[in-house]
């Protein structure tokens, strides 16, 4: 639960330091633009929000790494970054002409949705997606998401800070989990969930490295 708070705050802070003229920026989501990006995260903030306030006491269907299996991969013949709900994202960031309202309610949802995850019961059971997971592993896998997405932001911006370290250690053993064996141990954690998650093409040597790993990837679009 810490960790989730550590991180998340560690993504706000990010945002909050962008001039307004990054928000304009390509992020590393194919197909958004910064304040594609940073809408994303409101939306996820009430995500968050929505399934921490939807108790459920049927039993848990999916842990913090089988979450990532619920959502359908795009079609192979869609545009990165055009499916519906990602098509959506994009027209109602365009709708923010002021980037510090953007900024603003990141701020305002995203504070409450990390109150809402320091006070939740990590046992607790929570709906989502048609879905049963604890609270505990619903924010682990969300530590997972943060640092993804802090990854993404700072993509084409390298003067923003990046993710916690823990968080980093965190989404790469969640990835091995996923991949269902472990990332070479010559990889960072960030070129780990860089590569894994296809966010970058390894290098001759990084395939080398990586061996019959090499073969699978992406492991999570």
């Amino acid at each position: 639960m810490e960790l989730f708070a550590r991180s998340w705050e560690a993504l706000r802070a990010a945002v909050a330091g962008l001039p307004d003229e990054d928000f304009a920026r390509p992020s590393g989501c194919a197909g958004w633009l910064v304040r594609d990006l940073v809408c994303h995260l409101v939306i996820d903030a009430q995500d968050v929000l929505i399934t921490l306030a939807t108790p459920t006491a049927a039993a848990p269907t999916r842990d913090a790494v089988t979450y990532w299996t619920i959502d359908d991969p795009a079609a192979p013949d869609e545009p990165p970054g055009q499916d519906p709900l990602s098509a959506l994202t994009v027209r109602l960031a365009a709708a923010y002409q002021d980037m510090g309202l953007l900024r603003f309610h990141l701020d305002d949802v995203g504070s409450a949705a990390g109150r809402a995850a320091r006070l939740a019961d990590p046992g607790l059971r929570v709906a989502t997606q048609g879905e049963v997971l604890t609270a505990g592993d619903y924010l682990s896998a969300y530590v997972y998401e943060w640092t993804l997405h802090h990854l993404d932001l700072r993509a084409h911006l390298p003067g923003v800070p990046g993710p916690p370290a823990e968080g980093l250690a965190h989404a790469r053993a969640l990835l091995e989990g996923v991949a269902g064996a472990p990332f070479p141990a010559a990889l960072s954690d960030e070129d780990a969930l860089l590569l894994g998650t296809g966010r970058r093409s390894p290098t001759e040597e990084q395939r080398a490295v990586l061996g019959p790993v090499a073969d699978r990837l992406p492991f999570v679009a």
